[in-house]
């Protein structure tokens, strides 16, 4: 089932068919693997209800990350078994000095512990993987990624991590504009409100990317030599 399904009505979906929009872009030869903020400031450190989660870390999506981190583990077996790239786009710990107009929008983010700014144990880096520190939503803007991209010829971004309508759809669209295939597959990304995770879904799957499923991607991977 769809992620936005009994959201979007299917009018609306025939309504962007007819219009030429969705049309799937598929995978090149050279994927990378984008893990966005997968923080325990993003998922609490252990599993939790929402509201019980947001306890501990404001920001905490909750069990809907955890939910996502056991999805992305299987794609990042596939990527290390392949040995192809691993980038770990991340929010830094801040200065409020720092921080400009997301100060503003959410000053939580100043109040964080540090321990939440630590990847979570189970999709940690490792040697030879590319850590990208970010102060901004797109994993592409103010940080080397794209020259990394280009240097190790990656043509396709698969994007997972939090949050859908933030972070992910920001360094989705910024991907696309660059001409890179973008594929997100929608268990592996997270939000802390459920509609606009969906809906977002939706729109990126209209517009910038192949949104699909964890197994599908992972079959699609398999084929390429």
């Amino acid at each position: 089932m769809k992620p936005w399904h009994g959201l979007i009505s299917e009018e609306e979906e025939r309504i962007y068919d007819t219009a030429g929009f969705g049309r799937a872009s598929g995978l090149g030869k050279r994927p990378a693997l984008l893990i966005i903020d997968v923080q325990y400031r993003t998922a609490g450190t252990v599993p939790a209800p929402l509201e019980k989660a947001m306890q501990e870390f404001p920001t905490s999506c909750g069990e809907l990350a955890w939910n996502a981190i056991a999805n992305i583990k299987p794609v990042l077996a596939e990527f290390r078994a392949k040995k192809w790239p691993v980038l770990y786009p991340h929010v830094a710990p801040k200065l409020a000095s720092e921080g400009g107009r997301l100060a503003e929008k959410t000053p939580t983010m100043w109040s964080i512990h540090p321990h939440g700014y630590d990847f979570v144990r189970e999709l940690a880096p490792q040697e030879g993987d590319i850590l990208l520190p970010k102060k901004h939503p797109s994993a592409f803007f103010g940080t080397p990624l794209a020259s990394h991209l280009i240097e190790l010829g990656v043509d396709t971004l698969v994007m997972t991590g939090c949050a859908t309508s933030g972070c992910i759809r920001a360094s989705v669209v910024d991907a696309f504009s660059l001409n890179f295939r973008v594929v997100v597959p929608h268990e592996c990304v997270y939000d802390r409100g459920q509609v606009s995770h969906a809906v977002n879904l939706f729109d990126m799957s209209q517009k910038y990317a192949d949104v699909v499923t964890t197994d599908s991607l992972i079959a699609l991977l398999r084929h390429i030599e």
